[in-house]
């Protein structure tokens, strides 16, 4: 199968992705849209994705969007290594903690959040920092907790999940935005721990970093 996924370096949304693709051993190719200067706005992009959002992952004709799934698709398409556990119970806690940083950080941190605050509220960078901290703040004290009932050393137990798969990139944003994350000691190991594992999904590592 032939996979080809659409992304910029610094999206946590297609970090996530290339996680999932690093840790199940998958090839695929790279097509980069910069965000910065709107290219996945593009008509040609809008026919792939109507939302003209990131990521979007091809296989064989298949046009996936939404991170989320297209990771439970990887997972159930690829099933080894697992990304859920195999307990239904488990499967919802780690759900759950994919949907804190999916559901409840990521969406008020966006690229295009960020500069509507900014154009349509005058916002200056101070205050837009202070926002992405808060928000991030919030969701790190939920999953610290959680990761402290459920972690072996990964989010949830001894093997890395969709969980640890959206957590890392957004801890490599917290860092971007000078966040302590002195608060979250278990949080910032399994993140660290995962990005050991697969060091070629980083940001820095993509063929479109600056």
């Amino acid at each position: 199968m032939t996979l080809r996924l659409h992304g910029y370096w610094r999206s946590s949304a297609a970090y996530r992705v290339r996680l999932a693709l690093g840790l199940k051993g998958l090839a695929y190719e790279q097509v980069p849209h910069d965000l910065r200067t709107g290219a996945q706005a593009t008509p040609d992009y809008r026919a792939l994705n109507p939302q003209a959002l990131l990521p979007t992952l091809e296989a064989d004709g298949l046009v996936l969007t939404q991170s989320p799934a297209i990771l439970e698709w990887l997972d159930e398409r690829f099933p080894d290594p697992p990304l859920l556990p195999a307990d239904p119970d488990a499967r919802a806690v780690v759900r759950a903690m994919a949907a804190i940083v999916a559901c409840d950080i990521h969406p008020v941190n966006n690229l295009r959040i960020l500069s509507a605050l900014r154009r349509d509220f005058d916002a200056q960078d101070v205050a837009v920092s202070r926002w992405i901290r808060r928000w991030i703040t919030q969701g790190f004290e939920a999953l610290e907790v959680m990761i402290a009932r459920h972690s072996g050393g990964f989010a949830y137990g001894d093997t890395p999940t969709i969980a640890d798969c959206h957590l890392l990139p957004q801890v490599y944003n917290a860092l971007r935005f000078d966040l302590d994350l002195a608060p979250f000691p278990l949080l910032a190991a399994a993140a660290a721990k995962l990005d050991a594992r697969v060091p070629q999904a980083h940001p820095d590592a993509q063929p479109d970093a600056p």
